[in-house]
């Protein structure tokens, strides 16, 4: 055991973590945001505590499109449980490797474009994963969505807005083949759920302004037709 002790006493808990269960990693989305762009992280944080506080005390939660899942733990914090799913092993793999009992959550891959998850859920969210689905599949991708979902289940989508990605890396704009006005997200929501509800987002900001000047917008879909 590591005799290293901190000038005051209160933060000793920090070094018996440390040498207890190691220093927590990053996934890898996150690793590279923060080697590339800190600020970032930030903002990926903000949009996991937002869908939090809406789907809070619900008891099953659907994450599609997961990714490296390292903010899925501040929805966990508001839900009795999450199952999270992704369609790149390799992501998979990085969340369940870096899985804590703690925080547990189930983490599967399943093409949601195939068929719906075969289970029922509560509540979905979807964030930065409609913008890489094409149009001619977007309704296969709601439509399965929506299938997973309880008759009076919410879907949040988030997604970068359309006018945002003249200001993106050429890089990220290149994967952004399906981003969408406000005017459009709602369209496109209102067809799988009765009560569409639109947010903007600029930097950690949520706020109810103006959606053309927005650099990330929400959809709140409630009540499926």
């Amino acid at each position: 055991m590591d005799s290293e002790k901190t000038r005051e006493p209160k933060y000793q808990e920090q070094i018996i973590l440390r040498n207890t269960k190691g220093l927590t990693s990053l996934g890898m989305t996150t690793n590279v945001v923060w080697h590339e762009d800190p600020r970032r992280l930030l903002f990926i944080l903000a949009r996991y505590k937002f869908v939090s506080k809406v789907v809070s005390g619900k008891q099953k939660v659907l994450e599609v499109g997961c990714g490296d899942a390292f903010g899925t733990r501040i929805v966990l914090q508001e839900v009795d449980s999450i199952r999270a799913i992704d369609v790149d092993p390799a992501f998979v793999k990085d969340v369940n490797n870096r899985m804590e009992e703690r925080w547990h959550f189930d983490c599967e891959v399943h093409n949601i474009l195939l068929k719906p998850v075969d289970d029922v859920f509560d509540a979905a969210y979807s964030l930065d994963v409609l913008e890489h689905i094409s149009q001619i599949d977007e309704h296969r991708f709601m439509n399965n969505i929506a299938k997973s979902l309880e008759k009076d289940g919410i879907l949040i989508v988030g997604m970068p807005s359309l006018q945002s990605q003249r200001y993106a890396k050429e890089s990220k704009y290149g994967g952004h083949i399906n981003c969408k006005s406000s005017k459009q997200l709602k369209e496109l929501m209102l067809k799988y759920f009765h009560n569409v509800f639109i947010f903007s987002m600029n930097d950690e900001v949520v706020h109810t302004g103006f959606y053309p000047m927005a650099h990330y917008l929400f959809a709140v879909g409630v009540g499926k037709r």
